[in-house]
């Protein structure tokens, strides 16, 4: 004899079909696997760019300029432009300068700049460098 309880909470709410569960597990699965993969590929992409660059040194020679020591490198022999600026003592950016470094010169180099400021500096700030195909600065 069958529950008449369950007949009447089976017809009042509904009862879902198993069939679907293992299709819905399957999709969320299959949805997470490529979220994953994705993930782990622009994590690798990132974490390796082709230029990466960093500031050596710095000093302020006298009220209209200030020079500035960086330290490039490059995974390919691309040309890359390196951005630097120098900021006063209120932050404000008071001059700046874009290096080129070419495609055929040194994979790793130590470059010298020199940057002419409207007032005088109290900093020099790398922002990076950029290559065509990695716009943003590293």
């Amino acid at each position: 004899m069958t529950d008449p309880s369950a007949t009447d909470l089976d017809a009042r709410y509904g009862r879902r079909s198993r069939t679907r569960k293992p299709l819905v597990y399957g999709l969320v699965g299959l949805l997470a696997v490529i979220a994953l993969i994705w993930l782990l590929r622009v994590a690798f992409i990132e974490s390796t760019p082709t230029v990466s660059s960093r500031l050596l040194a710095f000093s302020i020679t006298s009220d209209t300029s200030a020079t500035a020591t960086i330290q490039v490198d490059r995974r390919k022999s691309v040309e890359a432009s390196c951005r630097l600026q120098a900021k006063a003592a209120d932050f404000s950016i008071v001059g700046e300068l874009t290096l080129t470094v070419p495609a055929d010169s040194p994979r790793q180099q130590t470059l010298p700049a020199t940057l002419t400021t409207q007032r005088t500096a109290t900093s020099v700030v790398l922002i990076g460098c950029t290559t065509p195909d990695s716009p943003r600065p590293h």
